[in-house]
C-alpha cells in the first residue's frame, strides 16, 4: 500500500454513526456512570475523541508510537523541553527558528537549562559539542530559512552512543517526504500550522515519539500544562492531512520551477534549495527524503534591507506574511520578521544575510509565480537605481 493511500485510510471512519468524516466533538465534559467510569474519556483537556483521532493519525504518519496535539508549534517543542531539568544541556542546529531560539535562550536558559548552536550540517560538529550534561541534540532538516539538510541517521548515532535524545522539527518536510523515527529520531515536533494543515486556517502543533514510555512523559506534560489542540483545530488538521501527500507533491514541483529560475537571474546572490544539484546538502536530502519541500530562499546581490523590503513589497501573488505551507504562496523577510527575535551577529553566522528573502510556494501555476518574481526584481532594478543597476552592469 502506498503513503498517500495510508493516510487517506488511516482517517477512521465514525463507528458509530459511520460519518466518513471525523465528527467534532465540542465538548468541555463527558457524563460518567460512576467516579472514574466512563467511556474512556472524562475532562476534554486529558483527553478528547477529535484530538485522540488526530493524534493517532500523526502517530501512524510518522511511524511511532504516540502522537500528542498543542495549541501551537511552539508549545509543542515547549512540551520536549519540558523533559529536561536545570543543568541539562541542549546541542541545536545554529539555523534555528526564531520562536525556537526566544524559547530556549530567552525561558529555559534562566532555569539553568544551557544551549550549544551549532552546524549541524557537519555530524564532527555534533559529536565534538556533545558534553556529559547534553540531554537533548535538536536539529530543523530542512533548516528554517537557508534550508540546511542534516544526516538525521549519522546525528541518530551520536546521540545513542552519549544518551541523549534526538529531536527533529520535521515541520517543513512533513511525513510525505521525510520520517526521521524511521531514520533514528527519538522525538519528532511538528507546527502543523504549516502542510500538515495546509490552508492558513489554524494555529496547532504535534509531537510524536518513537517509544511509549517517552510518548506517555510527553502525554502527562500536555495534560499538566494544559496547552492543548481544540477540537475544532484537531478536525482542521485531519482535514488537511487528507489532502498531504497530493498537495506537497504540487508545491516540490513549483518549488523546483522557482528555485531554477532564481538560480540564473543576475541580482540573486544565492538560492537555497535542497533540489538543486548546487546545494551543499543535496545528497543528504537525496537519501532521507522523497522530495525538497516547498520553501526556497535566496539572497540579493545587493545585501541590505532595503532592497529587499521593496522586493517583498512588489509582488502580486506572492503575499507578504508570516507562516508558510499554505496553498497560497507567502514570502517573507526573515531577518525582521520570522528571526528578529536571533542577535545580528548570530544571525549572520548561520546564513540569514540582511537581503535573504524566504518563499513559500504555493499550489498556482509556475509560470504564473515567476512572472510574479520576475516583475518584483524589475521594480527593484528600477529603484534605488543606481546600486542596483550597478550590480546588473557587472553580471
Amino acid at each position: 500500500m502506498s503513503n498517500a493511500t495510508q493516510l487517506i485510510h488511516s482517517i477512521p471512519v465514525d463507528p458509530l454513526t459511520g460519518s466518513i468524516s471525523v465528527p467534532i466533538y465540542q465538548t468541555s465534559t463527558f457524563v460518567q456512570e460512576a467516579p472514574g467510569v466512563n467511556k474512556g474519556f472524562d475532562y476534554a483537556r486529558t483527553n478528547n475523541p477529535t484530538r485522540a483521532t488526530l493524534e493517532t493519525i500523526i502517530a501512524q504518519l510518522e511511524g511511532g508510537t504516540t502522537g500528542i496535539a498543542f495549541g501551537s508549534g511552539l508549545a509543542a517543542i515547549d512540551s520536549v523541553l519540558k523533559l529536561l531539568k536545570a543543568g541539562d544541556e541542549i546541542v541545536a542546529v545554529d539555523d534555528i527558528y526564531g520562536g525556537a531560539f526566544r524559547l530556549f535562550t530567552h525561558i529555559y536558559e534562566k532555569f539553568g537549562i544551557t544551549v550549544k548552536y551549532v552546524d549541524t550540517t557537519d555530524v564532527e560538529n555534533v559529536f565534538n559539542a556533545v558534553s556529559e550534561k547534553t540531554k537533548l541534540i535538536w536539529i530543523e532538516t530542512p533548516t528554517n530559512p537557508t534550508l540546511k539538510v542534516s544526516d538525521i541517521a549519522a546525528i541518530a548515532k551520536v546521540a545513542k552512543a552519549n544518551r541523549c535524545l534526538l529531536c527533529v522539527d520535521n515541520t517543513f518536510a512533513s511525513p510525505a517526504l521525510q520520517k526521521p523515527l524511521a531514520l533514528g529520531a527519538d522525538i519528532v515536533v511538528h507546527s502543523a500550522t504549516k502542510y500538515l494543515g495546509g490552508h492558513s486556517d489554524l494555529i496547532a502543533g504535534l509531537v510524536v515519539t518513537k517509544e511509549q514510555e517517552l510518548g506517555d512523559k510527553v502525554k502527562f506534560i500536555q495534560n499538566a500544562s494544559g496547552a492543548i489542540l481544540a477540537p475544532f483545530d484537531s478536525w482542521l488538521v485531519i482535514r488537511g492531512i487528507e489532502t498531504l501527500h497530493l498537495r506537497v507533491k504540487q508545491h516540490c514541483a513549483n518549488a523546483q520551477v522557482v528555485a531554477e529560475f532564481l538560480q540564473d537571474h543576475p541580482l540573486v546572490d544565492k538560492v537555497f534549495y535542497p533540489g538543486l544539484p548546487s546545494h551543499p546538502n543535496h545528497e543528504v536530502a537525496k537519501k532521507q527524503s522523497t522530495g525538497y519541500g516547498g520553501i526556497v530562499s535566496f539572497s540579493l546581490k545587493i545585501d541590505t534591507e532595503e532592497a529587499a523590503t521593496r522586493f517583498i513589497t512588489s509582488t502580486h501573488y506572492f503575499k507578504l506574511a508570516e507562516s508558510l505551507g499554505g496553498v497560497k504562496s507567502l514570502l517573507c523577510h526573515p531577518a525582521t520578521m520570522t528571526h528578529k527575535s536571533i542577535p545580528a551577529d548570530k544571525r549572520r553566522a548561520a546564513g540569514v544575510a540582511d537581503s535573504l528573502i524566504r518563499l513559500s510556494v504555493g499550489l498556482e501555476e509556475s509560470a504564473d509565480l515567476v512572472n510574479d518574481l520576475s516583475q518584483a526584481f524589475e521594480v527593484l532594478q528600477k529603484q534605488p537605481a543606481a546600486s542596483v543597476s550597478a550590480v546588473s552592469a557587472t553580471t
